[in-house]
């Protein structure tokens, strides 16, 4: 493939190749099973993935979504990180790949692609991710190792700049969830990334893996912007952000739908070892949260923005920004669901 097309258009096209020649009521088929899997939980001992089929199936189903999460979310972990580039890369339970595709259009500028490890237990979805990530014409994809190990409490990591862990954790026990967060804090020698679903469950999840990051001496980059307890009373709310993620229509006749977009709702944790993050060249760099984050969508009204915030003393506040606030106003006009506020080059109404 010609990697002239942005990375979503690319993994469109890739997908589109992979469904290419399957029955439509094989693959609806499938999906139907898988979303009943992606909503209830999954014993450690039964793999989602069973075969060609049930992997085609979700990667069509799920692939973009994830995809458009681990982006949103890896944007948040880079502003506060800023320069900073991993040499390495291990996602756990990486399925056909949609967390790396990710990680790989992050820093597909940087001078040297980052290494990525995939592993996962079903070797159907191994084989695919393979063949996808070849179609990709992404360096970084495609010298990609793409090997089978069970993810659970019997997992061995080897240490690596980057850690991703996409959509995982809700197939695990909880005792497996816990070994499993703890190695890749362990592991990981910059930094590790957690999307869930972003459902209170999902949110749950992504909590308890905040809290087992942070003992393990890992300090929070995004989405939060601190490392105190989330302020969210615990059965009140919870934090999630939106990603809009683009049909094709291959994509909508596998998912039955009509509209040319959808929301991925998600919830996550990046967080980093501060005192490993140095420039090519050596030069410290410290992470930066930001000062607070926008936790729903922006309430614009005649002359005013209304913006639910997380912010750095630990609290949540509703901050109204109007006119006379002049360009932090225009800013706000602007802002989205899950931005740094206030943006780099505004200050805060006083």
């Amino acid at each position: 493939m010609n990697h002239s097309l942005p990375v979503p258009d690319a993994l469109r096209s890739a997908l589109a190749g992979l469904l290419d020649g399957l029955p439509p009521s094989q693959t609806a088929g499938a999906v139907d099973r898988l979303i009943s899997h992606y909503r209830g939980v999954v014993p450690t001992h039964a793999p989602v993935l069973r075969d060609r089929s049930d992997v085609a199936a979700y990667a069509a189903y799920r692939m973009p979504a994830t995809f458009e999460a681990v982006r949103s979310a890896l944007d948040a972990f880079r502003d506060a990180t800023g320069p900073w580039t991993p040499a390495t890369h291990t996602d756990i339970g990486g399925g056909t790949g949609a967390a790396s595709w990710a990680v790989a259009e992050a820093w597909e500028d940087a001078d040297t692609p980052v290494a990525t490890t995939v592993l996962d237990w079903a070797e159907p979805a191994l084989a695919i991710g393979r063949e996808l990530a070849e179609a990709s014409g992404l360096p970084g994809l495609r010298t990609a190792r793409w090997e089978r190990a069970r993810i659970g409490s019997a997992l061995t990591l080897g240490n690596c700049d980057l850690v991703t862990v996409s959509y995982v954790l809700n197939e695990l026990t909880p005792d497996d969830r816990r070994t499993l967060v703890d190695a890749a804090a362990a592991a990981a020698t910059g930094a590790v990334v957690i999307v869930e679903p972003g459902t209170p469950d999902g949110y749950a999840r992504i909590i308890e893996a905040r809290d087992r990051l942070i003992a393990a001496g890992l300090r929070v980059a995004a989405p939060c912007p601190h490392s105190a307890a989330c302020p969210i009373e615990p059965g009140t709310d919870w934090c999630h952000f939106s990603a809009r993620v683009s049909r094709s229509s291959l994509h909508r006749q596998v998912k039955g739908g009509s509209l040319a977009y959808e929301d991925e709702k998600f919830s996550y944790v990046a967080a980093t070892l501060p005192q490993a993050f140095k420039e090519q060249g050596g030069t410290p760099i410290t992470p930066e949260p930001a000062p607070a984050r926008v936790i729903r969508r922006p309430q614009i009204r005649k002359g005013q923005v209304l913006l639910d915030l997380c912010t750095a003393e630990e609290q949540l506040r509703r901050e109204t920004v109007s006119k006379r606030h002049g360009a932090l106003y225009r800013a706000a006009r602007d802002a989205e669901w899950g931005d740094p506020w206030p943006p780099h080059s505004t200050q805060s109404p006083s």
